[in-house]
């Protein structure tokens, strides 16, 4: 069963603060903490979005994040939420390397969208080198860590409120 809620005080919906983002985690996420720590660390899942929702906060935005291990159910949140967010975050983990369905439904959206990878994925694995979805993508946040979710988020909103002023 795919996690989903709305970190921000864990209401119903986003569309009541002036920006609302979109947090996204692919397969495996959830494993977060567990899951092969000398590459991804201790961080759980639930310390990343009470980072990213902590950042958000700050700029006046609210987050309603998502997990799911199926492309189909990823893709389903995406086209479900896209009137409603006005950016994304998302970290498509193993999906973001094969799924051109995910990366042809963020360009169906039309929200800007940041890439973050907990782990640098260009000094790990060949097949990890590709993102499918980096060309639809505003930019890419890879290999800090933690620390990538905050930077990732703060470039979002750098770049909403940019265009909200232009």
């Amino acid at each position: 069963m795919p996690r989903y809620h709305p970190i921000d005080n864990r209401q119903s919906t986003i569309d009541n603060s002036p920006v609302n983002l979109l947090l996204v985690h692919g397969p495996n996420l959830n494993l977060l903490g567990e899951r092969n720590p000398a590459v991804y660390g201790t961080t759980t899942l639930l310390d990343i979005e009470a980072d990213v929702a902590a950042a958000a906060g700050a700029r006046g935005a609210a987050v309603l994040c998502y997990q799911s291990n199926h492309e189909g159910s990823l893709i389903d949140f995406l086209h479900e939420h896209r009137k409603l967010a006005d950016g994304v975050v998302i970290n498509a983990g193993a999906y973001t390397h094969t799924s051109v369905a995910l990366r042809d439904a963020i360009e169906a959206v039309q929200l800007p969208v940041v890439e973050v990878h907990i782990s640098n994925t260009h000094a790990r694995e060949g097949f990890r080198h590709r993102s499918f979805i980096a060309p639809v993508c505003l930019g890419q946040v890879t290999g800090l860590g933690r620390a990538g979710y905050t930077v990732a988020t703060n470039l979002l909103v750098d770049h909403l409120e940019a265009r909200a002023g232009a």
